[in-house]
């Protein structure tokens, strides 16, 4: 599974800025709409500082991070929903990937124009709401259209489809996302395949100016409000210092961070709390070979993690033998782990946690 996540926001808001940044791709940036219209793709690893640590104790000879596509979707307009900007073409990207980074723009700059001539980031996010909504309300009702012909049979499922889609409906014309809708298991499932563009995960990005990236702002608080109403997460973020900490050495860059008073990088940040939002963890296999991190779902089963790796793993799985990331840092080897008796021998069905350095036994 390739965590993909989609980049998105009003024209000028700073999403090509921070896609540079954050992922070290020249994408085009320029002081008017549209400068993006093919979406840019950029492949980030991931920082995990436990995978350098696993390398160091079995002495592997490559490391292999877990990666992050972000893309970077052009900037949405109002009247998207209905082609406006080239909007139906934007929209499509992003019913692609697994979760939108809404950024905007919370800082004052005469020099950086803002399509609707005034900096306010809450209109900036219910502009670009609303077309989210309106492009889900026009696929929910051609979908309602075909599920009330399936249902004339009386067909017990396409009832329950016609049933969902109808409580769907009635709830995107409320103006509400698909993501705020109170469902059972098997709804959730079923929405799932629907490819909702309300139904992702957001996380919003505040791009702040150079001296409010710790101090935050009054346009900030007003975002965090109202993310707070919806049950999203925002961080905050200075697309200009993102960018300046790509100009320098690893040293330089510890250096620069400290001076800011910030603790880590915003491209961290945004991993972290994208893998949150997810429900994302990270499991490890390490030998002298290779220290690799690898991305699943949290609640994955062992049988289905080992199949991440290769299929073969996954169809001739025996057990994986599971020891913690804090017991071989504690301890020092793979061999003190077995000797104390605290590797663990686990079947098909153990839920993979967080941090398990795992090697999967399995047959050809």
């Amino acid at each position: 599974m390739g965590l993909r996540c989609g980049i998105v926001g009003l024209p000028n808001v700073g999403k090509s800025t921070l896609f540079t940044a954050l992922t070290s791709t020249k994408a085009q940036i320029a002081n008017y709409p549209f400068t993006t219209i093919d979406p840019h793709v950029g492949v980030v690893e991931i920082p995990d500082p436990r995978l350098y640590r696993l390398a160091d104790i079995f002495r592997s000879r490559r490391i292999t991070p877990t990666t992050v596509e972000f893309v970077d979707i052009a900037g949405l307009v109002k009247g998207a929903s209905k082609g406006e900007g080239l909007g139906n073409r934007f929209l499509g990207h992003i019913r692609e990937v697994d979760a939108i980074v809404h950024v905007l723009r919370c800082f004052a700059d005469p020099e950086v124009v803002h399509v609707s001539g005034a900096v306010d980031p809450l209109r900036d996010m219910e502009v670009i709401q609303t077309e989210l909504v309106l492009a889900d309300l026009e696929s929910m009702q051609r979908r309602l259209e075909r599920d009330e012909k399936k249902a004339k049979s009386n067909d017990q499922q396409a009832m329950k489809d016609m049933a969902l889609t109808q409580r769907i409906v009635a709830h995107l014309n409320q103006g509400k996302s698909a993501q705020s809708m109170s469902l059972s298991l098997e709804e959730a499932e079923q929405i799932g395949q629907y490819q909702l563009l309300t139904h992702k995960p957001v996380l919003y990005v505040a791009n702040v100016a150079e001296n409010e990236v710790r101090s935050g702002s009054a346009m900030v608080e007003r975002v965090r409000e109202k993310a707070r109403e919806e049950g999203s997460e925002v961080i905050v973020i200075s697309g200009k210092i993102e960018a300046e900490l790509l100009e320098l050495s690893p040293s330089e860059r510890a250096e620069y961070l400290k001076q800011m008073g910030l603790e880590e990088t915003g491209l961290t940040r945004l991993i972290r709390v994208t893998y949150q939002l997810l429900g994302l963890v990270t499991f490890f296999t390490a030998g002298e070979t290779e220290a690799r991190a690898w991305t699943i779902l949290k609640g994955t089963k062992a049988q289905t993690a080992a199949g991440k790796i290769h299929s073969d793993m996954e169809r001739g799985f025996i057990r994986a033998e599971v020891m913690s990331y804090e017991d071989i840092v504690s301890l020092g080897s793979e061999a003190a782990v077995r000797e104390k008796g605290l590797l663990r021998l686990e079947g098909k069905d153990y839920l993979v946690k967080d941090g398990d350095v795992i090697y999967f036994r399995f047959h050809v």
